[in-house]
């Protein structure tokens, strides 16, 4: 009997095994009852469907199957273009773009692009990039006659026309040499694109490409972060791209969702920026399709079958004696509690390796974190704050990351950063080290993170005013940017980037310093964020080779042609910064029809011709001292020299910046206009504050730093 307990036990161990395993393998319920779910190989999903208006959601769904020779296609009907692919789960379907050519022979045709206007789906920001492939052109991503985006690709002298059409994009990391990629705009649906020369008649009869296309991101635990185009074949052969489109379903559908209790639906404004809710989407606990029924299923419940399946197999074979059932049932309950406690908790940590809990610990135990500055807080608490990630808590979105705002308990405002692919582990966890070493008032607060989630959360103190790019550019007159204002931004910047270079514990590279990453408080004092792309390095190194990235108008030419990010680096970005503040006028802008102009190389040249004063902001002309703006002007022309050796350091900036201030005060003080230099709308700091207070942090870590060497000699 004993023996027979030992055996029916085993086999229950056996089971537990294989429903690990098995852990995601739910019920595919995919179309309505009596509709074809299939179009070859491609699985359709309702709200997608064939052959009858029952079978999809309005016309805008509906697939029409085309027979071949030899197989059967997929289209989605309302704009023509072939499915590859449908995620009902992430709102996603992915279908083939065509490729714009130039200079290309008989494939030199370029396709209209298909307008989504009125449609429910979007080219998706965070699943695809603009793409540009060519030798030393500028490649525009154009919407409504603007630029949306673009990227510059240059070629090796060796490198040979012919190359560009045998070059394979799934190979190509597209980083500027010979194949460039940037992001695309918030809610795009239609779009065209434009190619350019850096010279005038430099690329006649050079062949170009230029597309939007998916990008997949590959990422495993022992090595970094990865990324590639799922596009097969070389150039001059391919035709189409997978490019990805997310969908909703709109309001006027007034579609009737099952009733469910294993499916969420939630309002969203994925194709529409002027409205909080344009439609909505649903999702599963476990299982394939939340838009129809049936198609959510209760794992736990599946599971609680399964064991009853086995347990009735155990009570047969046990059945002669009534003592050994009551036994078995005993250890079949007690079997179930542990299965179910022990998926509990392998989902959990599941969830903190996915979001890189592991290399927090290590981090955590070489002493790179500093805990008692970071709280860990739960989902629950984050899901509260932000009332369950509603989109009208939406700050902002970017390619990487979605920011909401949201409100602890104990009433204090936070803002919550939810990364958007688990691709982005690295930028969390760089984020998460780097900001849990930097204490300074100019630098945005980390309060914490979650790792409770698919998605890795990391959580800030709220900064209300949003950005200084759209502050500078979208002014306003019951807060205008005065010069006074304009010069205390720009000391606060600088100091927090001499901050990061010489005075924290290791020194920090920013790496993409730019207006959109200045935010301003409720007291329009400058503070710098988004750190995912920075890295901290030894003390002794004077630059780090990596890939090049950054944002175009900003990036360090010097950088640019080495791939060695140097200090100097950061000195080319807050220079570009500093011409912002100078002129109000933004980083890239055209020039005209045919000349695109970088704001950096326009204002240097404008100071070459001595003719600075006609690109300066009218309202700094009529605040400020010419003499001082002259010796800003002489500032920002030394941070945007090519050679990086010729730059300040960001403590002679900022030492600069203190003294024109200083001479700016000086001289309203005199002429009796002491009312202008402080607002009630913000609060001035003491002359020298920031430089004495970093030059004090300096000074305490160097003293540190003797003593260890002395007491290595000692030794």
């Amino acid at each position: 009997m004993i023996l027979k307990l030992v055996i029916h036990f085993i086999i229950l161990v056996i089971w537990f095994i294989h429903v690990q395993v098995s852990a995601q393998d739910y019920p595919q319920v995919l179309a309505k009852p009596g509709c074809d779910s299939q179009c070859g190989d491609i699985a359709i999903p309702f709200p997608f469907g064939m052959n009858t208006s029952e079978c999809y959601a309005g016309k805008w769904f509906e697939i029409e199957c085309g027979n071949t020779s030899t197989y059967q296609k997929p289209y989605l009907k309302s704009i023509g273009v072939q499915v590859r692919f449908i995620d009902v789960q992430q709102g996603t379907v992915t279908v083939n773009n065509p490729i714009d050519r130039n200079n290309c022979g008989s494939k030199d045709s370029r396709p209209v692009n298909q307008s989504l206007e009125g449609s429910p789906f979007v080219y998706s920001q965070e699943h695809n990039k603009f793409v540009a492939v060519g030798c030393n052109i500028i490649t525009f991503l154009q919407v409504n006659g603007s630029e949306g985006s673009g990227c510059v690709s240059i070629c090796d002298e060796d490198f040979k026309v012919d190359d560009i059409g045998k070059m394979e994009l799934e190979n190509s990391d597209c980083n500027g040499k010979s194949c460039c990629q940037n992001s695309l705009p918030p809610y795009l649906k239609e779009y065209s694109t434009e190619v350019k020369g850096f010279k005038e008649n430099e690329t006649d009869g050079e062949c170009s490409y230029a597309m939007v296309v998916q990008q997949v991101g590959l990422y495993s635990y022992y090595t970094p972060k990865g990324y590639y185009f799922p596009v097969n074949g070389e150039m001059k052969d391919v035709d189409v791209v997978p490019v990805v489109l997310e969908w909703e379903i709109p309001n006027n559908l007034n579609l009737k969702l099952p009733p469910d209790d294993l499916s969420h639906c939630f309002d969203t404004n994925i194709t529409s920026s002027r409205y909080n809710r344009s439609g909505q989407r649903c999702s599963c606990t476990y299982g394939s399709n939340p838009y129809v029924e049936g198609g959510c299923s209760d794992y736990y419940e599946s599971s609680r079958n399964s064991l009853s399946h086995v347990t009735i197999s155990i009570i047969k074979g046990v059945s002669i004696s009534f003592g050994s059932i009551i036994l078995l049932l005993l250890i079949l309950w007690r079997v179930f509690k542990v299965i179910k406690t022990t998926i509990v908790k392998k989902h959990r940590e599941n969830f903190f390796k996915r979001n890189g809990g592991l290399l927090l610990q290590q981090k955590l135990s070489s002493g790179e974190v500093n805990m008692d500055k970071v709280k860990l807080f739960s989902l629950k608490e984050l899901e509260k704050a932000t009332d369950n990630f509603n989109t009208n808590r939406v700050l902002g979105k970017g390619g990487q990351a979605t920011v909401y705002k949201g409100m602890l308990i104990d009433g204090t405002i936070i803002a919550v950063k939810k990364f958007k692919v688990q691709g982005k582990i690295e930028e969390f966890i760089n984020e998460f080290v780097i900001l849990s070493q930097i204490n300074h008032r100019n630098v945005v607060k980390l309060l914490g993170s979650c790792l409770e989630t698919k998605i890795p959360l990391l959580v800030y103190e709220f900064i209300p005013n949003g950005n200084l790019f759209e502050y500078l550019h979208q002014q306003n007159e019951d807060m205008p940017l005065t010069w006074d204002m304009r010069l205390r931004i720009a000391i606060e910047v600088a100091g927090a980037l001499f901050y990061l270079h010489s005075a924290a514990s290791q020194p920090i590279y920013h790496k993409d310093i730019k207006s959109t990453n200045i935010l301003l408080d409720e007291k329009y004092r400058a503070k710098v964020a988004d750190f995912g792309t920075s890295r901290m390095i030894s003390i002794d190194v004077t630059h780090l080779t990596t890939v090049v990235q950054g944002t175009f108008g900003y990036l360090d030419p010097e950088f640019f042609q080495t791939s060695q990010f140097t200090e100097k680096s950061d000195v080319y970005s807050f220079g570009v910064v500093l011409v912002e503040l100078l002129t109000g006028q933004k980083p890239i802008t055209l020039r005209s029809q045919e000349e695109a102009k970088s704001l950096a190389s326009y204002f240097i040249m404008s100071v070459e011709e001595n003719c600075v004063f006609d690109i300066i902001d009218e309202r700094v002309m009529k605040e400020g001292e010419k003499y001082h703006i002259m010796k800003v002007v002489n500032l920002a022309s030394q941070c945007l020299e090519l050679n990086g050796k010729r730059r300040p350091t960001m403590r002679e900036i900022t030492l600069e910046l203190e003294g024109i201030r200083k001479l700016e005060k000086d001289s309203n003080a005199q002429e009796g206009h002491g009312d202008f230099v402080r607002s009630e709308d913000y609060e001035s700091l003491d002359d020298n504050s920031i430089i004495s207070e970093i030059m004090s942090t300096f000074e305490l870590r160097s003293r540190t730093t003797i003593l260890k060497d002395d007491h290595v000699v000692t030794m």
